[in-house]
């Protein structure tokens, strides 16, 4: 008996994908934003997520990667990349989104879904990328700066 590992494939989305997309979507607000910040509607990938990722696959303006074992969407990543402004006279690529399903932590699966996405960017002639996590979200500023980001600002806010 042989302990064949499967293979993770980190791939452009396509439309196929939409409900392994939102799925992972839902586990990601579940998990991050579900936990931490209650202004967010956790419920928006259930009621938005397979319009907005079905748009998003055909828009040349935007990444979708998922990471795919055996036809399952094991994570995902989306970015976007803003023109300059008068303001920021930089093209910036902005790492919207990003989850990898627990199980599959650890296996650099994150790591090759941020390459992916930093290649892009640069063919995307952009010069900077930039990603937000939550402050308490320690795990994934680690991650993120594992992988080269480094912080740069902090959101400070009130309830009111």
């Amino acid at each position: 008996m042989s302990d064949q590992r499967h293979v993770v494939v980190v791939r452009k989305a396509e439309h196929a994908d939409v409900d392994g997309l939102v799925a992972c979507s839902i586990a990601l607000f579940a998990e991050d934003a579900g936990t931490r910040d209650p202004s967010i509607d956790v419920d928006w990938p259930r009621e938005h997520g397979r319009q907005r990722f079905a748009a998003a696959i055909d828009d040349p303006d935007r990444l979708l990667l998922v990471a795919d074992r055996d036809g399952e969407v094991v994570g995902h990543l989306t970015g976007v990349v803003a023109e300059a402004s008068a303001m920021k006279p930089v093209r910036a690529a902005s790492l919207v989104s990003m989850y990898v399903r627990p199980a599959h932590r650890r296996g650099q699966i994150g790591g090759r879904l941020i390459s992916e996405f930093m290649a892009w960017a640069k063919e995307q002639g952009a010069e900077l990328a930039e990603v937000t996590a939550y402050s308490s979200n320690s795990e994934a500023v680690r991650f993120y700066e594992r992988n080269g980001f480094v912080s740069k600002s902090v959101t400070l806010e009130i309830a009111l």
